[in-house]
């Protein structure tokens, strides 16, 4: 079974068991529910859309950054050379369930 699930402005094909990095969410709790569903398919059915009733839960195991991505900006004959880098902030996330919700 499989389903793809919209977090923040991203779309992720998850399983159950699947660890996977998305946009950093400011949670406080271990588990969360994705109810933003697009698609779902068990292996006989696919439900397309937002199923009602249907959630994906997953457990968060902590934070991670990104690859550095450095991008430079020039300016010719003026000797004006700048760098910037930035690093993303994610969040790891474990599918647990991917089901009916309670």
């Amino acid at each position: 079974m499989y389903a793809i699930i919209k977090s923040g402005s991203k779309q992720y094909r998850v399983a159950e068991g699947d660890v996977i990095h998305v946009e950093l969410l400011n949670a406080q709790e271990k588990n969360i529910d994705f109810t933003d569903i697009l698609f779902s398919f068990d292996g006989k059915e696919h439900r397309l859309g937002a199923p009602s009733g249907f959630v994906v839960t997953g457990e968060i195991l902590g934070e991670t950054v990104g690859p550095k991505i450095r991008s430079a900006k020039y300016k010719k004959r003026k000797r004006q050379r700048k760098l910037i880098g930035h690093r993303q902030h994610y969040s790891k996330v474990k599918i647990m369930k991917i089901g009916k919700a309670k």
